[in-house]
C-alpha cells in the first residue's frame, strides 16, 4: 500500500516521537519477520494443543438464551472471561506454550478449568471445533499424575465401583443399604465425600432391572446399552424402551449388569480406568456391530462416550477397529425410532412438554430425531438451550453449587416455573435430578413419555 520511501517517512516521524518502540512495536514500519510468531510452531494440534484451534472469535460469550446453543454454561453465570471457553483456551495456549512460568501445573490453569462443567457444548458450538471437556480430561490426568486427588475423585468419580458393590448386597439388604446411602444428607457424610450438603443423593431404585425379555422371532435384533445411572437409579425406563421397541417390531437384548463405559473416570481424568472400562464394553458389542444390530443407548452422557470418546480413548489400541464399528452402530432411542419404516408414536396432542436436551447429546448425536418424533407425535415443544447446571459430578461438588443453580436459573428452572402443569422431557440423569433438586420436579425419559409411563417415586 505505501512506497519505501513513504515508509521511510512515517518511521523518522514516529522514531522522533517515539525513540524507544514503546507505542505500538512491530506495527507498519518495523515488523516482525512475518514466521516469527507463529503460534504453532511445528506443535501437533493433539491433545492439549488442541486448545490453539481457538483464535479468539468469542461465540462462546455470545449472551443467548433460545435452544440450540449450550457454549459456554459458566461463562453464562458468571460473566468471566476466564469462564468462557476462548479465556480457558487462552490459559492452556499460555500454560503449552511456556508463558505461563509453571506451564500446566500454573495456578492460572486450575483457576481456568476449576468451572468447566465438561459439558461438550464447545464441541458442537465453537466455530474452531474447541473441546474443552476433553482438554480438562487430559489435564486432569496430568495435573494428578504424581500426586493425590480430590475425594470428589474417589467418590463421584467412581460411582459406578461404589454401586457395584451396592449390587452385590444381598436384596434386600442392598435396598436397605441404598436407603441409608440416601439418608445421610446434612451429617457431613456429604461433605467428607466432597459433595455439597444442600444436594440430596438419588436413591437406587427399588428394584432390579428384569433382564427377561421375550425374543420375537423373524424380528431385527436390537441391543440396548443399560449403563450404570440406569441399572441404579431408573431401571423402569429400560424397561419401557424394550417395550417401544418392540411396539416398532424389534426383538430386543439388555447388555449384561455391570457394564460400564467410563464415563465419571473421563471426566475426572482418570483415562487409564477410563480406557479398561469402555474397552471393556466395546469388546463386548463389537460382535453386534459387526453384524449390522442396531446399539442403542439411554442415558445420552453414555451413549455419546460410544459415539466419540470411546474412538479416541481406545486409538492406536487393538480396540480401534472394534470402538469405530461399536460407534457407527450405536443410536439415541429417537434416532432408532425416527429411521423406522412403519412406526408411529403415540397422540401426545394433549401434552405441553418442556424438553432439557442433554448437552453431550447436543454436541455429538444432536436433537433432531427428538423433536422429530415430539413433532409427528403432536406434542407442544418447548425446547430449552444451554445447561442444566448440574453436568455429572459438577453440581454436586463443593464450591460449584451457586454457579450450577445460576445456570440452572438461565432457562431450566424459569421454564418449569413459567408451566408447572407442563411434563419435563430429560433424558439425562444429571438433568433429572437437578430439576428435582432444584424445583422439586420429575423428570421424565423419552421412553416414558412414549409408553405413557409415569415416574417411579423413589
Amino acid at each position: 500500500m505505501y512506497s519505501p520511501q513513504a515508509l521511510a517517512l512515517m518511521r523518522a516521524v514516529k522514531r522522533a516521537f517515539d525513540p524507544d518502540g514503546l507505542l505500538n512495536p512491530g506495527v507498519l514500519v518495523d515488523p516482525a519477520p512475518l514466521e516469527s510468531d507463529l503460534r504453532l510452531q511445528g506443535m501437533s494440534r493433539e491433545g492439549l494443543a488442541g486448545s490453539l484451534r481457538c483464535t479468539g472469535v468469542g461465540r462462546c460469550r455470545a449472551e443467548h438464551s433460545g435452544p440450540g446453543i449450550v457454549m459456554c454454561p459458566s461463562y453464562l453465570a458468571t460473566s468471566e472471561e476466564v469462564d468462557s471457553t476462548r479465556g480457558r483456551a487462552r490459559v492452556l495456549q499460555d500454560a503449552i506454550t511456556g508463558r505461563l512460568p509453571l506451564g500446566l501445573q500454573d495456578p492460572a490453569v486450575d483457576e481456568a478449568l476449576e468451572l468447566c462443567l465438561s459439558c461438550k457444548g464447545c464441541l458442537s458450538d465453537c466455530p474452531t471445533g474447541v473441546d474443552m471437556a476433553h482438554y480438562k480430561s487430559l489435564w486432569l490426568e496430568q495435573r494428578y499424575a504424581s500426586q493425590p486427588r480430590p475425594v470428589t475423585h474417589h467418590t463421584l468419580g467412581s460411582l459406578p465401583r461404589w454401586l457395584a458393590a451396592l449390587r452385590r448386597v444381598p436384596h434386600p439388604l442392598g435396598r436397605l443399604a441404598g436407603l441409608g446411602l440416601s439418608a445421610v444428607q446434612g451429617r457431613g457424610v456429604l461433605r467428607l465425600a466432597g459433595v455439597d450438603p444442600r444436594r440430596s443423593l438419588p436413591r437406587p431404585a427399588a428394584r432390579r432391572l428384569d433382564r427377561r425379555v421375550r425374543a420375537e422371532p423373524g424380528a431385527p435384533g436390537v441391543v440396548v446399552l443399560v449403563d450404570t445411572f440406569t441399572e441404579a437409579f431408573a431401571p423402569e425406563i429400560a424397561t419401557d424402551a424394550a417395550a417401544v421397541l418392540r411396539s416398532a417390531g424389534y426383538s430386543v437384548t439388555f447388555t449384561r449388569q455391570g457394564v460400564c463405559c467410563g464415563l465419571t473416570w473421563i471426566s475426572t481424568g482418570q483415562r487409564d480406568e477410563a480406557r479398561s472400562r469402555v474397552g471393556e464394553l466395546v469388546r463386548l458389542l463389537e460382535a453386534a456391530a459387526a453384524a449390522g444390530v442396531p446399539i442403542v443407548g439411554l442415558e445420552p452422557s453414555c451413549t455419546a462416550v460410544l459415539r466419540g470418546d470411546a474412538v479416541e480413548l481406545l486409538r492406536g489400541t487393538e480396540d480401534e477397529a472394534g470402538a469405530r464399528a461399536v460407534a457407527g452402530a450405536t443410536h439415541t432411542l429417537a434416532e432408532l425410532l425416527d429411521r423406522t419404516d412403519g412406526w408411529q408414536p403415540p397422540d401426545l396432542s394433549d401434552l405441553r412438554v418442556v424438553a432439557q436436551p442433554h448437552c453431550h447429546q447436543h454436541a455429538v448425536m444432536g436433537y433432531a430425531a427428538d423433536l422429530a418424533i415430539l413433532e409427528r407425535a403432536g406434542a407442544a415443544v418447548h425446547r430449552l438451550g444451554g445447561c442444566c447446571g448440574m453436568a455429572g459430578d459438577f453440581g454436586m461438588e463443593i464450591g460449584h453449587y451457586e454457579v450450577s443453580v445460576r445456570i440452572a436459573e438461565q432457562q431450566l428452572l424459569p421454564a418449569l416455573r413459567a408451566d408447572p402443569q407442563a411434563v419435563l422431557l430429560a433424558d439425562g440423569f444429571s438433568c433429572r435430578t437437578q430439576a428435582m433438586d432444584l424445583a422439586h420436579r420429575e423428570g421424565r425419559h423419552l421412553a416414558q413419555l412414549l409408553t405413557g409411563a409415569q415416574p417411579v417415586s423413589r
